[in-house]
């Protein structure tokens, strides 16, 4: 499971982590840089009001089991993205193609090494992920690696941004083309003078929409399905399987847990649906 250092919103770890745990799954944590993880401050605040919604995203008995796992020992030590992967090296660097190849052998050595360990991979949403995961290039070469093993990957509200990033450096297409996601949208998404809220930060809206780039990545053949109006969102596009927002977490575990056991390949959506809410 990557989260971001920069903030993770507590239901949407503690919800696929404990549908893993029902089934006596091993999970590790991984940061861009090693840092422990910490979760937003009011993803475990029952009287905060989200803007969008007008009303509070979190019951008093999810805030204690953010708070649980906020002080977990487990998040102490995690893994540091960016020792399990290497860096590109700049194009104007010197010598640049010897450490490009160098790069190219390395990032493949780890990455199978990563995807021999490990059967999944989930991306945990929040603001965070905006500042350190969304586009960095590590993280994406995690998902390539886990992609091009067809492995399962899992993304939650704005992390599954991560997936609408990672592409094949040369064909420069996104892996979710094609694809049907959902992911948080735009009616969720916060205006001007209202804070959009970290660990270390709060800005205004979101810096980006994330509703239209994924529209954008998932064409042609693909679409986004925000699915506003209902409860949940979760949508299995295998091997995807992304969150639309808080709410969705546990729904999220559980499908990731039908696509390790059953076999799951699509759900959440008409295979010929080409539009939202489809």
């Amino acid at each position: 499971m990557v989260l971001s250092e920069w903030g993770f919103w507590g239901e949407e770890l503690v919800g696929p982590l404990e549908a893993f745990a029902e089934r006596s799954y091993g999970v590790d944590f991984a940061t861009p840089k090693g840092r422990r993880p910490v979760a937003i401050g009011v993803s475990m605040d029952p009287d905060y009001i989200d803007p969008p919604l007008g009303r509070s995203v979190t019951s008093p008995e999810m805030a204690a089991k953010v708070k649980e796992i906020d002080s977990d020992p487990r998040l102490d030590d995690p893994l540091d993205l960016s020792e399990l992967m290497p860096e590109r090296p700049y194009h104007s660097e010197d010598d640049f193609l010897r450490k490009q190849e160098a790069y190219y052998r390395e990032r493949d050595a780890k990455g199978a090494e990563l995807v021999n360990r490990y059967d999944a991979l989930l991306i945990v949403g929040g603001s965070g992920p905006i500042v350190d995961l969304v586009n960095n290039q590590r993280v994406h070469d995690l998902i390539l690696a886990f992609y091009d093993a067809d492995k399962l990957i899992g993304a939650e509200c704005y992390g599954v941004t991560c997936l609408a990033f990672a592409r094949n450096w040369e064909e420069r297409k996104s892996i979710i083309s094609g694809k049907h996601v959902t992911g948080h949208c735009i009616e969720y998404d916060y205006k001007y003078g209202t804070g959009f809220m970290g660990t270390n930060f709060v800005m205004g809206p979101p810096p980006y929409p994330l509703e239209w780039i994924l529209r954008d990545a998932t064409a042609p053949g693909g679409a986004y399905h925000g699915n506003y109006g209902h409860e949940t969102s979760v949508i299995v596009d295998y091997p995807f399987v992304t969150g639309r927002s808080t709410s969705d977490s546990y729904l999220t575990g559980q499908k990731m847990v039908e696509v390790l056991e059953q076999g799951l390949r699509q759900w959440g959506f008409h295979p010929a649906a080409t539009v939202a809410g489809s």
